[in-house]
């Protein structure tokens, strides 16, 4: 689940996690921030929860709504929340037409697209099997910087990693019997909003870099472009829910709210604190949560297959973000994102 935040210089190779929503650039801090109350390895696992539960909500969510209807009700959610924070911290909103109109591309491929390609996709597939393709987003974007970012060169390593993870899904979708099973439709649209992801960061790498705005504020008005144009989206394609069924109702308003919000701002922090390395680490435990909640709390059924595979996915998408010993990564600047 991405929202871009725009770096006040290059940030380092990307897109090396999703996600999904995924998880885009983030401006480097320019003024020291006090420690916070809460050691950052419980706030690691916070997002890791809320980050891993958001394919579940996504499911409740359309038990009662139209997909588009999901996915405007989380953005307006999540655009709330960092509508107070940037109250709160005294934000100002980007400048510039130019500005505005980057942020609107961005807001398409790191939000409105994915999250409702993610929202159709579960209509048909298990949220299990759309966290584990919201794992191949690194895979994606690997393989797209080697064509559109010159500064990131292939290596023997990251070229195997790309090899395994593909493999990884190969299995996860039980290639050698035919992916028999599946709902062909809404796999794809779960690897296509993965792959939306890589899209609009590397889109942001190009455009928005050296803005001269802060990530919160970036992040804050690209979720309201995305809000904007789901507003318009939405009417066209659905009509008027009957009433407001409690359960997905509470589900559209979590996802946006934890999902799309709170988890942007501790994501932020937590790359402010530890370092992007150690932050998007949270990345390889999305699916196994998202894998788990599917199973112990909806029901869903698993096969052997599909832990085995998202295992190798990871591996794969471990290896294409990994450096060589002593290696240092391009652009050496932090980075937030937000997913699925």
């Amino acid at each position: 689940m991405s929202v871009a935040a725009t770096p006040k210089s290059p940030p380092p190779t990307e897109p090396s996690v999703p996600a999904p929503t995924a998880v885009p650039p983030a401006a480097t801090a320019t003024a020291p921030v006090a420690r916070p109350a809460l050691d950052w390895r419980i706030r690691f696992g916070a997002l890791s929860l809320i980050w891993g539960f958001s394919f579940l909500l996504i499911k409740v969510g359309t038990e009662g709504y139209a997909p588009f209807q999901v996915t405007l009700g989380r953005l307006l959610s999540g655009t709330a929340v960092l509508a107070v924070a940037m109250v709160v911290r005294r934000e100002r909103l980007p400048r510039g037409a130019r500005t505005w109109g980057h942020l609107a591309v961005a807001a398409f491929f790191l939000n409105a697209l994915p999250f409702s390609l993610f929202a159709y996709a579960e209509l048909t597939i298990p949220s299990t099997l759309a966290g584990i393709c919201n794992a191949t987003s690194p895979l994606w974007g690997m393989a797209l910087s080697l064509v559109a970012l010159s500064e990131d060169r292939p290596t023997r390593r990251r070229v195997a990693g790309l090899g395994l993870g593909f493999l990884g899904v190969l299995t996860v979708l039980g290639a050698w019997q035919g992916f028999s099973g599946l709902d062909f439709t809404g796999t794809a649209m779960a690897l296509l909003a993965s792959l939306s992801y890589p899209i609009g960061w590397i889109y942001v790498r190009r455009t928005l870099a050296g803005s001269g705005s802060s990530t919160l504020t970036l992040t804050g008005s690209q979720l309201f472009l995305g809000t904007v144009q789901l507003a318009l989206v939405t009417p066209l394609f659905t009509s008027a829910p009957d009433g407001f069924p409690l359960l997905p109702t509470l589900a559209v308003v979590a996802l946006g709210a934890l999902g799309t919000g709170l988890a942007v701002l501790l994501q932020y922090g937590l790359v402010e604190e530890v370092g992007p390395t150690t932050a998007q680490m949270v990345t390889y435990f999305i699916p196994v949560i998202a894998t788990a909640a599917g199973v112990l709390v909806l029901g869903e059924q698993l096969s052997w297959n599909t832990p085995v595979g998202a295992l190798v996915v990871l591996a794969g998408a471990a290896l294409t973000q990994s450096r060589a010993r002593g290696g240092r990564a391009s652009g050496g600047r932090a980075r937030a994102k937000d997913h699925p």
